[in-house]
């Protein structure tokens, strides 16, 4: 799956979200925030994110925890925090690494 293909309701059944369950337009803020995240991360547009299907897993993941933890990390503490899995498929297509 594409990361531009992934709704709220594809990130809600991934959350294990019912419907009524949650406010979308959090769980679509979450997703720009996740979306925001790996491009600046990577160094990738959207567009070129599309062409690796792994990264829709390190986005579902980022929502995750962006969801549970209702808690947004700057950058430098979140690299230090990271899940190793969404850090190891960021990294494989990361092109502004030092």
């Amino acid at each position: 799956m594409k990361l531009s293909e992934i709704t709220t309701g594809t990130a809600a059944g991934y959350l294990r979200l019912e419907d009524g369950e949650y406010d979308e337009n959090l769980l679509a803020a979450v997703m720009q925030a996740a979306r925001s995240y790996i491009e600046h991360y990577t160094g990738l547009s959207a567009a070129e994110l599309d062409r690796y299907e792994d990264v829709s897993i390190a986005f579902l993941v980022l929502c995750q925890d962006l969801y549970d933890n209702r808690t947004m990390y700057p950058d430098t503490r979140y690299a230090a925090n990271a899940n190793r899995v969404v850090s190891s498929i960021l990294d494989l297509h990361a092109r502004n690494l030092l």
